[in-house]
């Protein structure tokens, strides 16, 4: 059975649907018989649809992720852009983050 630290450490991948079917059991049934770790995960499944809901409709600022492509090189995952508006378009301010856009 999973014990809080194990559970605390893996909600986010709990919430993602990203852990095998075995974890996700150990993980639930922590949940029903602990408060704490009930409520740390309602907590965190609240902030991202609040997160969501308020980032919903903004756009991605331009260059971002250029950058974001740059910090990950060639091992980054597959992205979807099709909803992502077209940087082509968009004007780049060339404001990188303080640690230089990574």
């Amino acid at each position: 059975m999973a014990d809080c630290n194990e559970t605390l450490r893996e909600l986010e991948a709990f919430l993602d649907d990203e852990l095998t079917d075995e974890t996700r059991t150990h993980i639930r049934a922590h949940l029903e018989g602990c408060l704490d770790c009930l409520q740390a995960f309602d907590f965190h499944a609240e902030l991202r649809t609040v997160v969501a809901a308020k980032c919903h409709n903004d756009e991605l600022p331009a260059g971002l992720l250029d950058r974001i492509t740059a910090c990950f090189g060639d091992d980054r995952p597959a992205v979807d852009l099709t909803d992502a508006p077209d940087p082509a378009t968009e004007v780049d301010d060339g404001s990188v983050g303080a640690d230089g856009g990574c």
